[in-house]
């Protein structure tokens, strides 16, 4: 169990100096130093540098809004959410970090593994620390940490996967954020049968069809209306775990620290270390891409943070300490699994025209192919606007102030299109 309250990098912005700087001396010091301040130097010009583009897109959608200055941080904020995208990983979080005695335990015990080890002993030392001070006993039941070398995947942290292994996966992914890769193929069948026993039916009284309705369409199944997110309670409900889909999947590293709060979707995700080629490999925002200015700033920017960690590498720094250079942008390749009724209601919450952009896409796609594999099922994977209007709630839009100005519940998931 664990549940964090964060400071967003899409709405607060990030002040110089704000980042984690590795135990190195000397040059390598001084690179790290040099590459990290020019990434928030370029970050605070290309929220300068989107504002025109971002302002447009967002009175093309709110006209009325166009000379009313109280509306020009909220341009602002969509500047800087795609700007953010040349920032470091090393760029500190802020948060409440709420987890259960058994959770620290595990954290301490498995704080060797994983990227970046020397950050992870230190936080997961001081938060025991903290928990003896108040309660000594918990002594009693500390485990040591597992040692680096007893993870498998620590033989290949300093080495670097093939081209041929990138070449690969794009071409699986052939151009899609996410890429249905299998399924179960008598998904809408499971799903009938298991309401059917819910229900204590036979096929002859409650076709396919029909029982499929009564699981998954909010008219009829108006519990998914609810804004307490009680579909894992409903017996009814449950029975959309009997459908899974898997995903190969491509998103920047800050897109995909937002899509890890879907704990009920897991996914095989990389040891970043190997994953670091010689030569620039990131992801650009659509909004950059609209913006020439922009995107000689972003390329520069990209190739200056490679030759800086590149420079670190020469020098003989670990690439542990050396990948905290690596921006936003870089991207996590990855495959993801999920049941339907967990990935319902991620696919409900980031079909939402405020959902991160990148997210927002790999959700669009993932919904558009699971209607082609299971169109019963899949033509009701929709943002909570339609959700909501099907089980006739009003207002159709949660969001209040935050409504994205769209009424997206008019348009098929086909149709979906946004910049900002």
């Amino acid at each position: 169990f664990y549940n964090s309250e964060q400071v967003s990098q899409r709405y607060v912005e990030v002040k110089t100096g704000n980042y984690f700087v590795p135990p190195i001396k000397g040059d390598p010091l001084d690179i790290y130093l040099k590459t990290a301040n020019m990434q928030l130097e370029s970050y605070r010009r290309l929220t300068e540098l989107l504002m025109a583009p971002a302002a447009d897109e967002y009175y093309k959608i709110f006209p009325n809004r166009r000379n009313d200055k109280r509306f020009e941080s909220e341009v602002k904020k969509k500047a800087q959410e795609v700007a953010r995208y040349v920032l470091p990983v090393a760029t500190f979080s802020y948060l409440y970090h709420t987890i259960s005695g058994l959770t620290l335990l595990r954290y301490y015990r498995m704080s060797e593994s994983g990227d970046v080890p020397f950050e992870q002993r230190i936080v997961a030392g001081l938060m025991i620390e903290e928990v003896l001070r108040f309660d000594p006993n918990y002594q009693i039941l500390l485990q040591k940490p597992l040692e680096e070398g007893f993870f498998a995947e620590h033989m290949s942290k300093e080495n670097t996967a093939p081209q041929s292994f990138f070449e690969k996966f794009e071409k699986e992914l052939n151009g899609s954020t996410s890429k249905l890769i299998d399924y179960k193929p008598n998904g809408e069948t499971l799903v009938a049968d298991a309401v059917r026993e819910v229900l204590g039916m036979e096929s002859s009284f409650l076709s396919d069809d029909e029982a499929i309705e009564l699981a998954i369409n909010p008219s009829k199944n108006r519990i998914f209306g609810d804004s307490l997110v009680l579909t894992m309670h409903d017996k009814l409900s449950r029975a959309l775990y009997h459908s899974s889909y898997t995903f190969k999947k491509k998103l920047s590293h800050t897109a995909d620290s937002q899509d890890q709060r879907h704990r009920t979707t897991p996914a095989s995700r990389p040891q970043i270390t190997s994953h670091l080629r010689s030569e620039a490999d990131y992801i650009t925002p659509q909004l950059i891409k609209c913006d020439s200015r922009a995107m000689k700033v972003y390329d520069e920017t990209m190739q200056r943070i490679w030759d800086g960690i590149g420079a670190l590498l020469k020098k003989g720094i670990r690439k542990e300490f050396a990948i905290y250079l690596l921006p936003n942008a870089f991207p996590i390749r990855f495959t993801e699994s999920a049941d339907l009724l967990n990935l319902h209601h991620k696919l409900k919450m980031r079909l939402c025209y405020n959902a991160q952009e990148e997210i927002w896409r790999a959700s669009v796609d993932e919904a558009l192919q699971i209607s082609n594999v299971h169109p019963r099922l899949g033509k009701y994977l929709l943002p909570p606007c339609s959700v909501r209007q099907l089980a006739g709630v009003k207002p159709y839009c949660p969001e209040g102030k935050r409504y994205c100005g769209v009424p997206v519940w008019n348009l098929e998931v086909s149709k979906f299109s946004r910049l900002i």
